[in-house]
Order: structure tokens, then C-alpha cells, then sequence
């Protein structure tokens, strides 16, 4: 039976006089579809922390501009345009790209939110708005590994003053031994730490966990540091400050202004804590191949090559290169590579990390 085009286009002009659609028509088990501001909370309710911490203000910002609206009644000409206003207004940071990062962020929490919805079954795929709208292209990242020289000048201005320099040395260690995030290093805990076999556990972004090789000094170190600032329960936090309480994100904005301040350089450039992960990496995948790195870095993505699937490195591997990147012996290291960091000359056989000695005032 052929549609008439006359009757179809008469019959939609009748439902949106009625405020109907043919979804509303057709399943009538549907739920009743809420607004914006009140299918938010419940967004909220099942992201997890770092997903409420990554979308939250531009939920918020979504809610403050459509929360009247029926969540089936936000365009994709709306979302496109929240995108463009949260890139103009974008605060300017270190490492700005005109606003281009926070509309990338906007687009992608729309997603979650409708994402959210779609799995309640409010929605159905194609009604959401936010997948009809591209994300910014995302540009090339401008971080890079540091040079021996740079990774040392580095050390020494953060070891040349502050309120706490045994926790910021503390921090720059542990970050060029493991390349791990600013995440993963706040949530360590002292039933985290293993002395014994010169390891941490690190639990990172999407849920992942492993267990990372340390040197046995700055295994020490840490232990040493957490006792002494009040740690004594299982979860109780392993990087503390003076007071006693946990540190948080705002300790490496505080530490990187005041290394800025010192070496212009690290300002002009934008240089975070993040670039030491990329020196890290760097050098453990020039030393000892993709499958090292990609075991070091924690990555347990599938996407890419199916040969990833094969060329795996185990624990004893990502311990080897940790011994030959400090030049320090660990307990779980297979054999010594005669590999060390880019300043292979360096006196005191630290394998070209800068000699690392804060004082452990025990406060």
C-alpha cells in the first residue's frame, strides 16, 4: 500500500498542533519524560566521582540553560550552540586551546546525559540530540618528553623551597618512577604500598587497578612519610600534608606555580606534573620496546593493532625497566638491563633521574 505524502504531512502537522510525536503513539509503556533539571539529579546519581567531576559544570550549565525542558525538546541546534557559548567563555589556562577542550567536554557530557536517558528508556538512540552534533576536532597534544637537564632543573626548584618539600619531592619521584596519574598517586593508601616486594597499587581512571614496581628506597620513603604524618589504618591516605590530611589536586597547582615562578620556562611551556608520565613512557618504550611501555603506562585498552593482543609484558618486565631507568636494583627485576636514563654518566649510578634526597624531618 503506497503512503499518501498529503496525508502523512497533514497527520504530522496534526500531532505537533497536539503536542504528540509517533513515538508517544507507539509505546505506550514509555515513561512519563521528565525536564532537564529534573533527570539531572539522577544522571548524577550513577556517574562515578570522576565522571561527576569531569561533567559536572556543564551538566550544571545544561540545566541552567534548558531545565524547563522536556528532555525530548533539547535540539541538536541547542546543545551545538551551549558548545559554542562554554568555548567563549572557557577560562584561559597554561594549557588553553580557545576553548576548544571545554566544548569538547560539553558535547561529551550532553552524551552521558542522554546516554543516561537512553538506557532508562525515555529515549531511543536516534532522539538524542547531542550525538547529532560533532565534537571539536581534537588538536595534536603539545606535551612532550623532558630532556635529563630539564627533568633535573626541575628537581632542584622544587627542592629549593616551599612549605612542604618532602611531600613535593615525594610527588616528583614517584611520578618519573611510575608514570602514574595525579589520580592514581592521591588514592594510594597504606594497604597500598608493598614494602616488601618494592610495589604500589595503582587504581586509576575507567576502574583499573595494578600493581606497580617502586624502588625499594622510595618504597621506604613513602612508608617513612605516611607514619609520620598520622597514617595508621589500612585506608588511610599515603601522601599527606604537614597537618596531617590527605593531599589533594591542589598541592600540584601549588607546586608547579611555584617551580613556574623560578623557571620561566615551565610556565611559558604549561608544564604539569602529566609530562613526566610522557618522559617515563617515553624512555621505557625507546629502551624496551611498545610492549614495556603499554604495561607500564597501566593501558589495557583492546583498540588499536590485533597484535596487541599478543605482545604483552608482564610484572618482572616493567620491573626490569624501572631498574635500569634509577639504576637501582628491584626485588622482581628478571636481570639488570645495562640500559640507563639519558645521562647515562651520571656519578652517582641514579641512571640520570636527579639524586634524590629531601629531608625527612618526620613532620
Amino acid at each position: 500500500m503506497t503512503t499518501d505524502p498529503d496525508r502523512v504531512a497533514t497527520a504530522r502537522a496534526l500531532l505537533k498542533h497536539l503536542g504528540v510525536t509517533a513515538a508517544d503513539l507507539t509505546d505506550s509503556n514509555r515513561p512519563a519524560v521528565p525536564t532537564v533539571a529534573e533527570y539531572l539529579p539522577t544522571v548524577v546519581a550513577a556517574a562515578s566521582p570522576a565522571t561527576r567531576r569531569t561533567y559536572g559544570s556543564s551538566w550544571r550549565r545544561m540545566a541552567a540553560a534548558y531545565g524547563d525542558r522536556r528532555i525530548d525538546a533539547v535540539r541538536a541546534s541547542d546543545i551545538e550552540a551551549l558548545m559554542r557559548q562554554a568555548a567563549a567563555s572557557a577560562r584561559p589556562r597554561r594549557n588553553s586551546r580557545h576553548g576548544r577542550h571545554a566544548g569538547e567536554h560539553l558535547i561529551a557530557a550532553a552524551r552521558a546525559f542522554y546516554n543516561r536517558a537512553i538506557a532508562d528508556g525515555y529515549l531511543t538512540i536516534v532522539d538524542s540530540p547531542a550525538d547529532k552534533v560533532p565534537k571539536p576536532r581534537r588538536l595534536p597534544n603539545t606535551r612532550r618528553a623532558l630532556t635529563p637537564d630539564e627533568l633535573s632543573d626541575i628537581n632542584a626548584a622544587a627542592r629549593s623551597g616551599g612549605k612542604d618539600m618532602v611531600l613535593d619531592a615525594l610527588l616528583l619521584r614517584l611520578h618519573t618512577e611510575t608514570g602514574c596519574r595525579r589520580g592514581g598517586a592521591l588514592a594510594l593508601c597504606l594497604t597500598d604500598l608493598d614494602t616488601d616486594h618494592a610495589l604500589i597499587r595503582l587504581r586509576e581512571k575507567g576502574g583499573t587497578q595494578r600493581w606497580q614496581p617502586i624502588t625499594p628506597m622510595l618504597a621506604s620513603r613513602l612508608n617513612d612519610h605516611a607514619r609520620a604524618r598520622g597514617a595508621v589504618l589500612p585506608t588511610d591516605a599515603l601522601l599527606r600534608y604537614r597537618s596531617g590530611q590527605p593531599a589533594t589536586y591542589r598541592r600540584y597547582d601549588l607546586l608547579w606555580a611555584r617551580i613556574g615562578r623560578q623557571l620561566p620556562w615551565v610556565a611559558v611551556q604549561g608544564i604539569s606534573i602529566h609530562w613526566l608520565r610522557h618522559t617515563t613512557l617515553t624512555w621505557v618504550e625507546r629502551h624496551f620496546g611498545y610492549a614495556v611501555a603499554r604495561a607500564y603506562a597501566g593501558h589495557t585498552d583492546s583498540s588499536g593493532p590485533a597484535t596487541t593482543t599478543y605482545i604483552k609484558a608482564d610484572l618482572h618486565a616493567v620491573a626490569a625497566a624501572l631498574a635500569a631507568l634509577t639504576g637501582q636494583p628491584h626485588p622482581l627485576a628478571v636481570a639488570e638491563s645495562e640500559q640507563r636514563f639519558p645521562a647515562q654518566d651520571a656519578e652517582d649510578g641514579s641512571g640520570g633521574i636527579p639524586r634524590w634526597n629531601p629531608p625527612l624531618d618526620g613532620s
